[in-house]
């Protein structure tokens, strides 16, 4: 119906505008004609609404967070009318794109100055570029095998035209292996926060305060890249403890990285803050421009920055902390109240039912897991894989998960238990 509407909205548009407009265009064959090349177009498109059953509410696949209501808001206004995305209104003259945003950051991490790019890699980049050319990047063996594809340190580097020096030996990695690396050309140290898995620096007594210390003690800057940084501390909604932005900057490390769409919930970005000299150079730098965000970024970050700072019920504005946070005997509610319908349209030959299962944060290997409620689909001789397919035909396509041969709907990130719900194009079996 959402289709047939914005068909004769555009019409009546065209008709009152005085566009000229083909008669047959406005017979209902020609509307049903118009609708219906919509609807095929629609069914081609690579990015297509889907119901994210799986529980993994940051899921890299699925687009990893839902925006904030203000933030859809802000995006559609920055694409439909003129903004001021690089115009100061109090001057009447061009502006840095940037300015809200960084004003944002320093107030929400107290930090001496602030930027933002199109991604984390990106602010690496820029940063290793700013502090580090033709310099070592020194780097453990911990954090270089922690980062993986989501840096890709070695290509940052080289693109950076800095060297990447990597210390220590894996799992026994400790603060006189850095030292011992500060002999040639020292240009930053590098710790790479893995969030709530940082078991796996298997006991080294490598710390952030330690690399601080040796950084100050050589004028050498330290980084910190935090794959899972936030804004706030989860821990007061019952979440597992991750690194706070402004925590790590009260432990003195002059520049923090972090993303927008993971933790604090907002679009792809990657954010720098830190010291007013460290921080305040990577922002100067010229390469900054090649890796700006677009009007439609800045627009949902800022948006979602001023709910962190003045929100009184940011956990329920912002979806991600939204689904983190669900008390579960709402998340129970849900699955129970989607079984009846779920039974309905499954027909005979299936077993459905309610289970104790958990949830993932995120994607990848090192995010927590949080209790949660599933609803388990199993059937006489169809396997989970199998189930998981024909789910994913409907319209919308429902994505669950598939473990030990069950298909398993998470109702954590479902709100509507109708979404769980097939409507089958065709018979299922």
């Amino acid at each position: 119906m959402q289709g047939y509407r914005d068909i004769l909205r555009e019409l009546q548009r065209a008709v009152s505008q005085g566009h000229a407009v083909d008669p047959a265009a406005l017979e209902p064959d020609g509307i049903v004609a118009r609708l219906e090349s919509r609807l095929a177009a629609n069914d081609d498109a690579w990015l297509q609404h889907v119901v994210n059953a799986t529980g993994t509410v940051l899921h890299s696949g699925l687009g990893q967070a839902l925006l904030p209501e203000a933030a859809t808001e802000a995006m559609c206004r920055a694409a439909s009318q003129p903004v001021t995305l690089e115009y100061d209104l109090s001057q009447g003259a061009f502006g840095r794109r940037e300015q809200s945003i960084e004003h944002l950051l320093m107030d929400l991490t107290g930090a001496g100055a602030a930027t933002v790019v199109n991604n984390g890699a990106a602010a690496v980049l820029l940063t290793f570029s700013t502090l580090a050319t033709g310099k070592d990047v020194i780097v453990s063996i911990d954090d270089l095998v922690a980062s993986g594809e989501v840096l890709s340190l070695r290509e940052v580097c080289a693109a950076s035209g800095s060297h990447l020096r990597v210390v220590g030996v894996a799992g026994r990695v400790s603060l006189r292996d850095y030292e011992a690396a500060l002999i040639e050309r020292p240009g930053l140290l590098l710790r790479i926060h893995g969030g709530h898995s940082e078991a796996r620096n298997g006991g080294s007594d490598v710390d952030l305060a330690g690399l601080v210390a040796i950084g100050r003690a050589r004028s050498i800057p330290t980084i910190e890249f935090l794959e899972n940084g936030a804004l706030i501390d989860l821990s007061r909604y019952g979440l597992p403890k991750e690194p706070v932005v402004a925590e790590r900057l009260a432990l003195g490390a002059d520049v923090v990285i972090f993303s927008g769409d993971t933790l604090m919930g907002g679009p792809q970005a990657g954010l720098i803050v830190g010291s007013a000299a460290s921080a305040g150079a990577i922002g100067r730098n010229g390469l900054q421009r090649a890796l700006q965000c677009g009007k439609l970024t800045i627009a949902a970050l800022e948006a979602t920055l001023r709910l962190y700072r003045e929100s009184a019920c940011i956990a329920q504005e912002i979806p991600t902390l939204r689904a983190w946070a669900r008390p579960l005997r709402e998340i129970e509610d849900t699955a129970k109240r989607a079984l009846p319908a779920l039974i309905s349209a499954l027909g005979p030959g299936f077993q459905v039912s309610v289970q104790d299962e958990m949830s993932r944060m995120g994607s990848g290997d090192r995010w927590s897991e949080i209790p949660t409620k599933v609803i388990v689909v199993e059937h006489d001789f169809l396997g989970g894989h199998r189930i998981a397919g024909r789910f994913r035909q409907t319209r919308p396509p429902i994505i669950g998960r598939v473990e030990d041969d069950r298909f398993i709907l998470d109702a954590r990130t479902i709100f509507d238990p109708l979404d769980m719900v097939p409507n089958w194009t065709d018979e299922l079996i």
